[in-house]
């Protein structure tokens, strides 16, 4: 009998705890407050109470749609569509007199930002705006599982007090920052979800497989993304953002299990000096609003011990160089529906009650701090004009004879509301084809200083994320300021046009006997590609070539003979024509091979073959690293490429491709015992792209010779335990901007004019230079950084290193290199390094191999 006494009482207890897993709405809403039961609880459309499992986005989208049908507070719009095909929403949550008159409380909501207009709006009669977003990270969605909670609250809730506040507030809530990734996430958490919940942290529920939910379609971190705004989901939620320029955005995160609550301030050393102080400080009296509110039901937190807010890329700090507050919030996240945790058991449903409850408590100091946010917005831009106006830089002009890449950096401003003009004319060494002029004196003043912002001191020497961000550098643009001396409103000429995309063209139409593509522009590789695509032969020059009128094509140029080819000159013309179509690709037609310099039939002209491309993923293998290739190849160069798991390529037939490339990543060991298959294809040609990690673990692997610098242990003697974490800390290189110097007549360098460029950095692996003086095409500058923070150790690790090593194997090569080429997708720079690399490491002499 006591035997089945414990097993009954074990019974009950998995019961107990799955039960306490389901929570119906009191367990989440204030219990002092009616609501209307005409608007549709999140049980009655979804089919399961809110936390009981992982809303998947469709039902997200479901709930969210029924309940702008039924409530006259709210309306919905669509703001576009993931790369999924997902559908991205924003609500708009405000008392129905707001919405009757929403164009125009938008409009002067709006004119906050124009010193002209704001003086005279009466702040004391305009509502404030929360924009509240959640779960940009889909493996972390309570944020999620909590919007459908805060939007039927604030529909279905009854009382004066809420009739005030909606009266008094506009909410804009973005129920899914990322529903790629949430809905990836849910899919598992729901599929590993045991009738009796499982609470082991080893339980399959809590590990997700490769690449995970975190991300968006193309394994990106979105919350890295608000500056650069290079990806689709990113464009579509900050025009939303820039239409209503709100004075609260809340950014719903996670973090580790064992954790409790967090919500900003973070640290106070670690914000951004353009941000104003008072920012910080409306920071900290809304915090105490989060305090108040979680006191209430009993919650963990705590504030300014962590995080920052420091890279204007993220969701939380982003505002707080638009003149509003971002708030990051991190709950503990049970990273399935109940997970053991130095705190207990910690259930989904207290993870979303946690992030309901600071919606509710953002909700409360909107209102109650409304005049005050308002009021700060006004003066945030008043002051930035003001600033602008006195400051040294009264302009910025951007340089550079990549059409494309200096229209992508104009449409990257233009994103964000920037006037960029053309230039008027040429000055101070810029040629006004080729150059756009930014002036200072605007609205965006202080976001135009953070994008061109260098600074290499900092208060402290920890960063959460990045600590550089210049996008003159990372386009690896010719830029400066002009002073007031120098600048002139005659400078500006017509206004930047994102409709106006460069054209570029075939300079002297059609031709029997040759054409040459230039190599500069960004889009020179699709065109190339397009061009191999369509069967036609194709050569790189290795040496200039001078035409007969005196213009120059630099090496890297691609010659497509006619008669040689297996179609007639008008299909050659038409493909070439469509090649180049939407980019700034110009390609030149010759009636003659009888060129200056060399000839077109010179030995200096190399075949080159169609890259077929392979990349490895999977486990060990950086997501973020993997997704940027996938990302430049499919988006911008309209490439295939294969995603082989490493836990495949034993089954791999590699024959199929001549271009394979390894994402920086610690997973290569699974591949170890195919080291044989891996160097056979090498010795018969093939091109290998290795990126940091894997780099090394190919030197490591006797594949390559090549060296990396050592680390000494550490020889300091003894130091305070406390100082343990910053110490280790500052030795970490989490992001900055180092100058390296070019070989170029490297084909690695191939389309670049500049003898030094700007490359990123977030690592601390440095690898020796070769002995070969011909293996080292881009090599670390004896004063290296740019802009952000290393420590002196690291500097003097770092001078001279090489920053990409060729070595050769039999027929084939390998290409390593120490940094990322496609940082987060905004570096376009340096991805020209891994187009050469792909296009032209076949042609590179294997005496020229490490």
């Amino acid at each position: 009998m006591k035997k089945h006494y414990i097993i009954i009482l074990l019974l009950c207890g998995f019961n107990s705890l799955n039960a306490l897993a389901q929570k119906d709405l009191s367990y989440f809403l204030p219990d002092s407050l009616e609501y209307d039961s005409s608007i549709p609880t999140p049980e009655s459309v979804i089919g399961h109470q809110v936390g009981e499992w992982h809303v998947t986005h469709d039902k997200l989208v479901y709930y969210m749609e029924a309940l702008a049908d039924a409530s006259d507070r709210i309306t919905i719009i669509e703001t576009g569509k993931t790369y999924e095909d997902r559908p991205q929403l924003l609500l708009t949550i405000t008392h129905p007199d707001n919405h009757a008159d929403i164009d125009k409380i938008k409009e002067e909501h709006k004119q906050l930002t124009d010193p002209g207009l704001s003086s005279n709006l009466d702040i004391t009669k305009m509502p404030s705006v929360i924009m509240m977003g959640f779960s940009i990270h889909g493996n972390e969605p309570s944020g999620s599982n909590a919007s459908m909670l805060t939007a039927y609250y604030l529909a279905a809730a009854k009382g004066q007090d809420i009739e005030d506040k909606l009266k008094n507030v506009v909410v804009l809530l973005d129920p899914a920052f990322n529903p790629d990734g949430l809905n990836r996430f849910a899919t598992w958490a729901n599929m590993h979800k045991s009738e009796h919940l499982v609470t082991d942290p080893n339980d399959r529920e809590f590990n997700e497989v490769w690449p995970g939910g975190r991300t968006n379609h193309y394994w990106f971190d979105m919350n890295r993304d608000w500056l650069p705004t290079q990806l689709v989901e990113s464009r579509n939620r900050i025009a939303q953002f820039h239409a209503w320029k709100p004075n609260i955005l809340t950014d719903h995160h996670e973090m580790g299990t064992n954790s409790t609550f967090f919500f900003q301030p973070g640290i106070p050393e670690r914000t951004h000096p353009i941000t104003p102080q008072k920012n910080q400080d409306l920071t900290g009296q809304i915090g105490q609003y989060h305090a108040e509110f979680l006191d209430r039901i009993g919650s963990l937190y705590y504030s300014k011990e962590s995080f920052d807010d420091f890279y204007y890329g993220k969701g939380s700090t982003f505002p707080d160089v638009q003149g509003a507050i971002g708030i990051l919030f991190e709950q503990a996240s049970s990273r399935g529906h109940a997970q053991e945790s130095v705190n207990g058991i910690l259930k989904f449903p207290f993870t979303i009650k946690n992030q309901f409850t600071a919606s509710l408590s953002t909700l409360q100091a909107g209102y109650e701090m409304r005049a005050e946010l308002l009021g700060f917005q006004r003066d945030f831009y008043k002051n930035s004009v003001e600033m602008a106006s006195e400051a040294n830089e009264q302009a910025w002009v951007v340089s550079d004879h990549d059409a494309s890449k200096l229209f992508r950096f104009a449409e990257m401003l233009d994103r964000h509301e920037i006037e960029i003009h053309k230039l008027a004319r040429n000055t101070n060494g810029y040629d006004a084809a080729n150059s756009y002029i930014i002036p200072t004196k605007q609205y965006q003043s202080r976001l135009i200083k953070a994008i061109f912002d260098v600074r290499t001191s900092f208060k402290d020497s920890l960063f959460y994320d990045v600590s550089a961000f210049n996008m003159g550098m990372a386009f690896n643009l010719d830029y400066k300021s002009l002073d007031k001396r120098t600048f002139n409103s005659s400078l500006l000429g017509e206004k930047f046009d994102p409709a106006n995309r460069p054209e570029g063209n075939i300079k002297g139409g059609k031709s029997e006997y040759a054409y040459i593509l230039e190599w500069q522009d960004f889009y020179a590789p699709k065109a190339l590609y397009k061009i191999q695509k369509a069967g036609l032969r194709t050569k790189v020059n290795t040496k200039e070539i001078i035409l007969k009128d005196g213009a120059t094509l630099a090496t890297g140029s691609i010659l497509i003979p006619v008669k040689q080819q297996d179609q007639s000159p008008i299909q050659i013309y038409q493909t070439l024509e469509e090649a180049i179509k939407n980019s700034g690709v110009n390609i030149y037609s010759l009636e003659s091979g009888n060129t200056n310099g060399i000839n077109l039939g010179s030995p200096s002209f190399e075949s080159i073959n169609q890259p077929k491309i392979a990349m490895l993923v999977g486990d060990g293998i950086s997501p973020y690293d993997a997704g940027e290739i996938w990302f430049l190849m499919d988006q911008h160069y309209e490439m295939p490429i294969t995603k082989i798991d490493v836990n495949d390529f034993r089954r791999a037939d590699l024959s199929r491709y001549n271009v394979l490339i390894m994402p920086n990543g610690w997973g290569y060991g699974s591949i170890g015992s195919q080291k044989n298959k891996l160097q056979e294809w090498t010795q018969a040609g093939g091109t290998i792209i290795a990126y940091k990690s894997a780099a090394k673990w190919l030197s490591d692997q006797k594949m390559t010779k090549v060296k990396f610098v050592e680390s000494k242990p550490d020889t300091t003697g003894y130091e305070a335990y406390e100082d343990l974490g910053n110490n280790r800390g500052a030795q970490v290189i989490g992001g900055a901007i180092f100058e390296v110097e070019l070989d170029l007549s490297y084909p690695l360098t191939y389309g670049l004019e500049k003898e030094r460029m700007p490359i990123f950095r977030n690592s601390t692996l440095f690898m020796e230079k070769s002995k070969n003086q011909y293996a080292n095409p881009l090599r670390y500058t004896q004063s290296p950084l740019l802009n952000g923070y290393i420590s002196e150790e690291n500097v003097e690790k770092l001078k001279g290193t090489s920053a990409v090593t060729v070595s050769r194997v039999g027929r084939g090569k390998v290409i390593s290199f120490t940094d990322n080429t496609n940082f987060r997708a905004f570096w376009y720079g340096t991805n020209r390094l891994l187009m050469n690399a792909v296009f032209y490491g076949q042609t590179i002499s294997g005496r020229a191999g490490e």
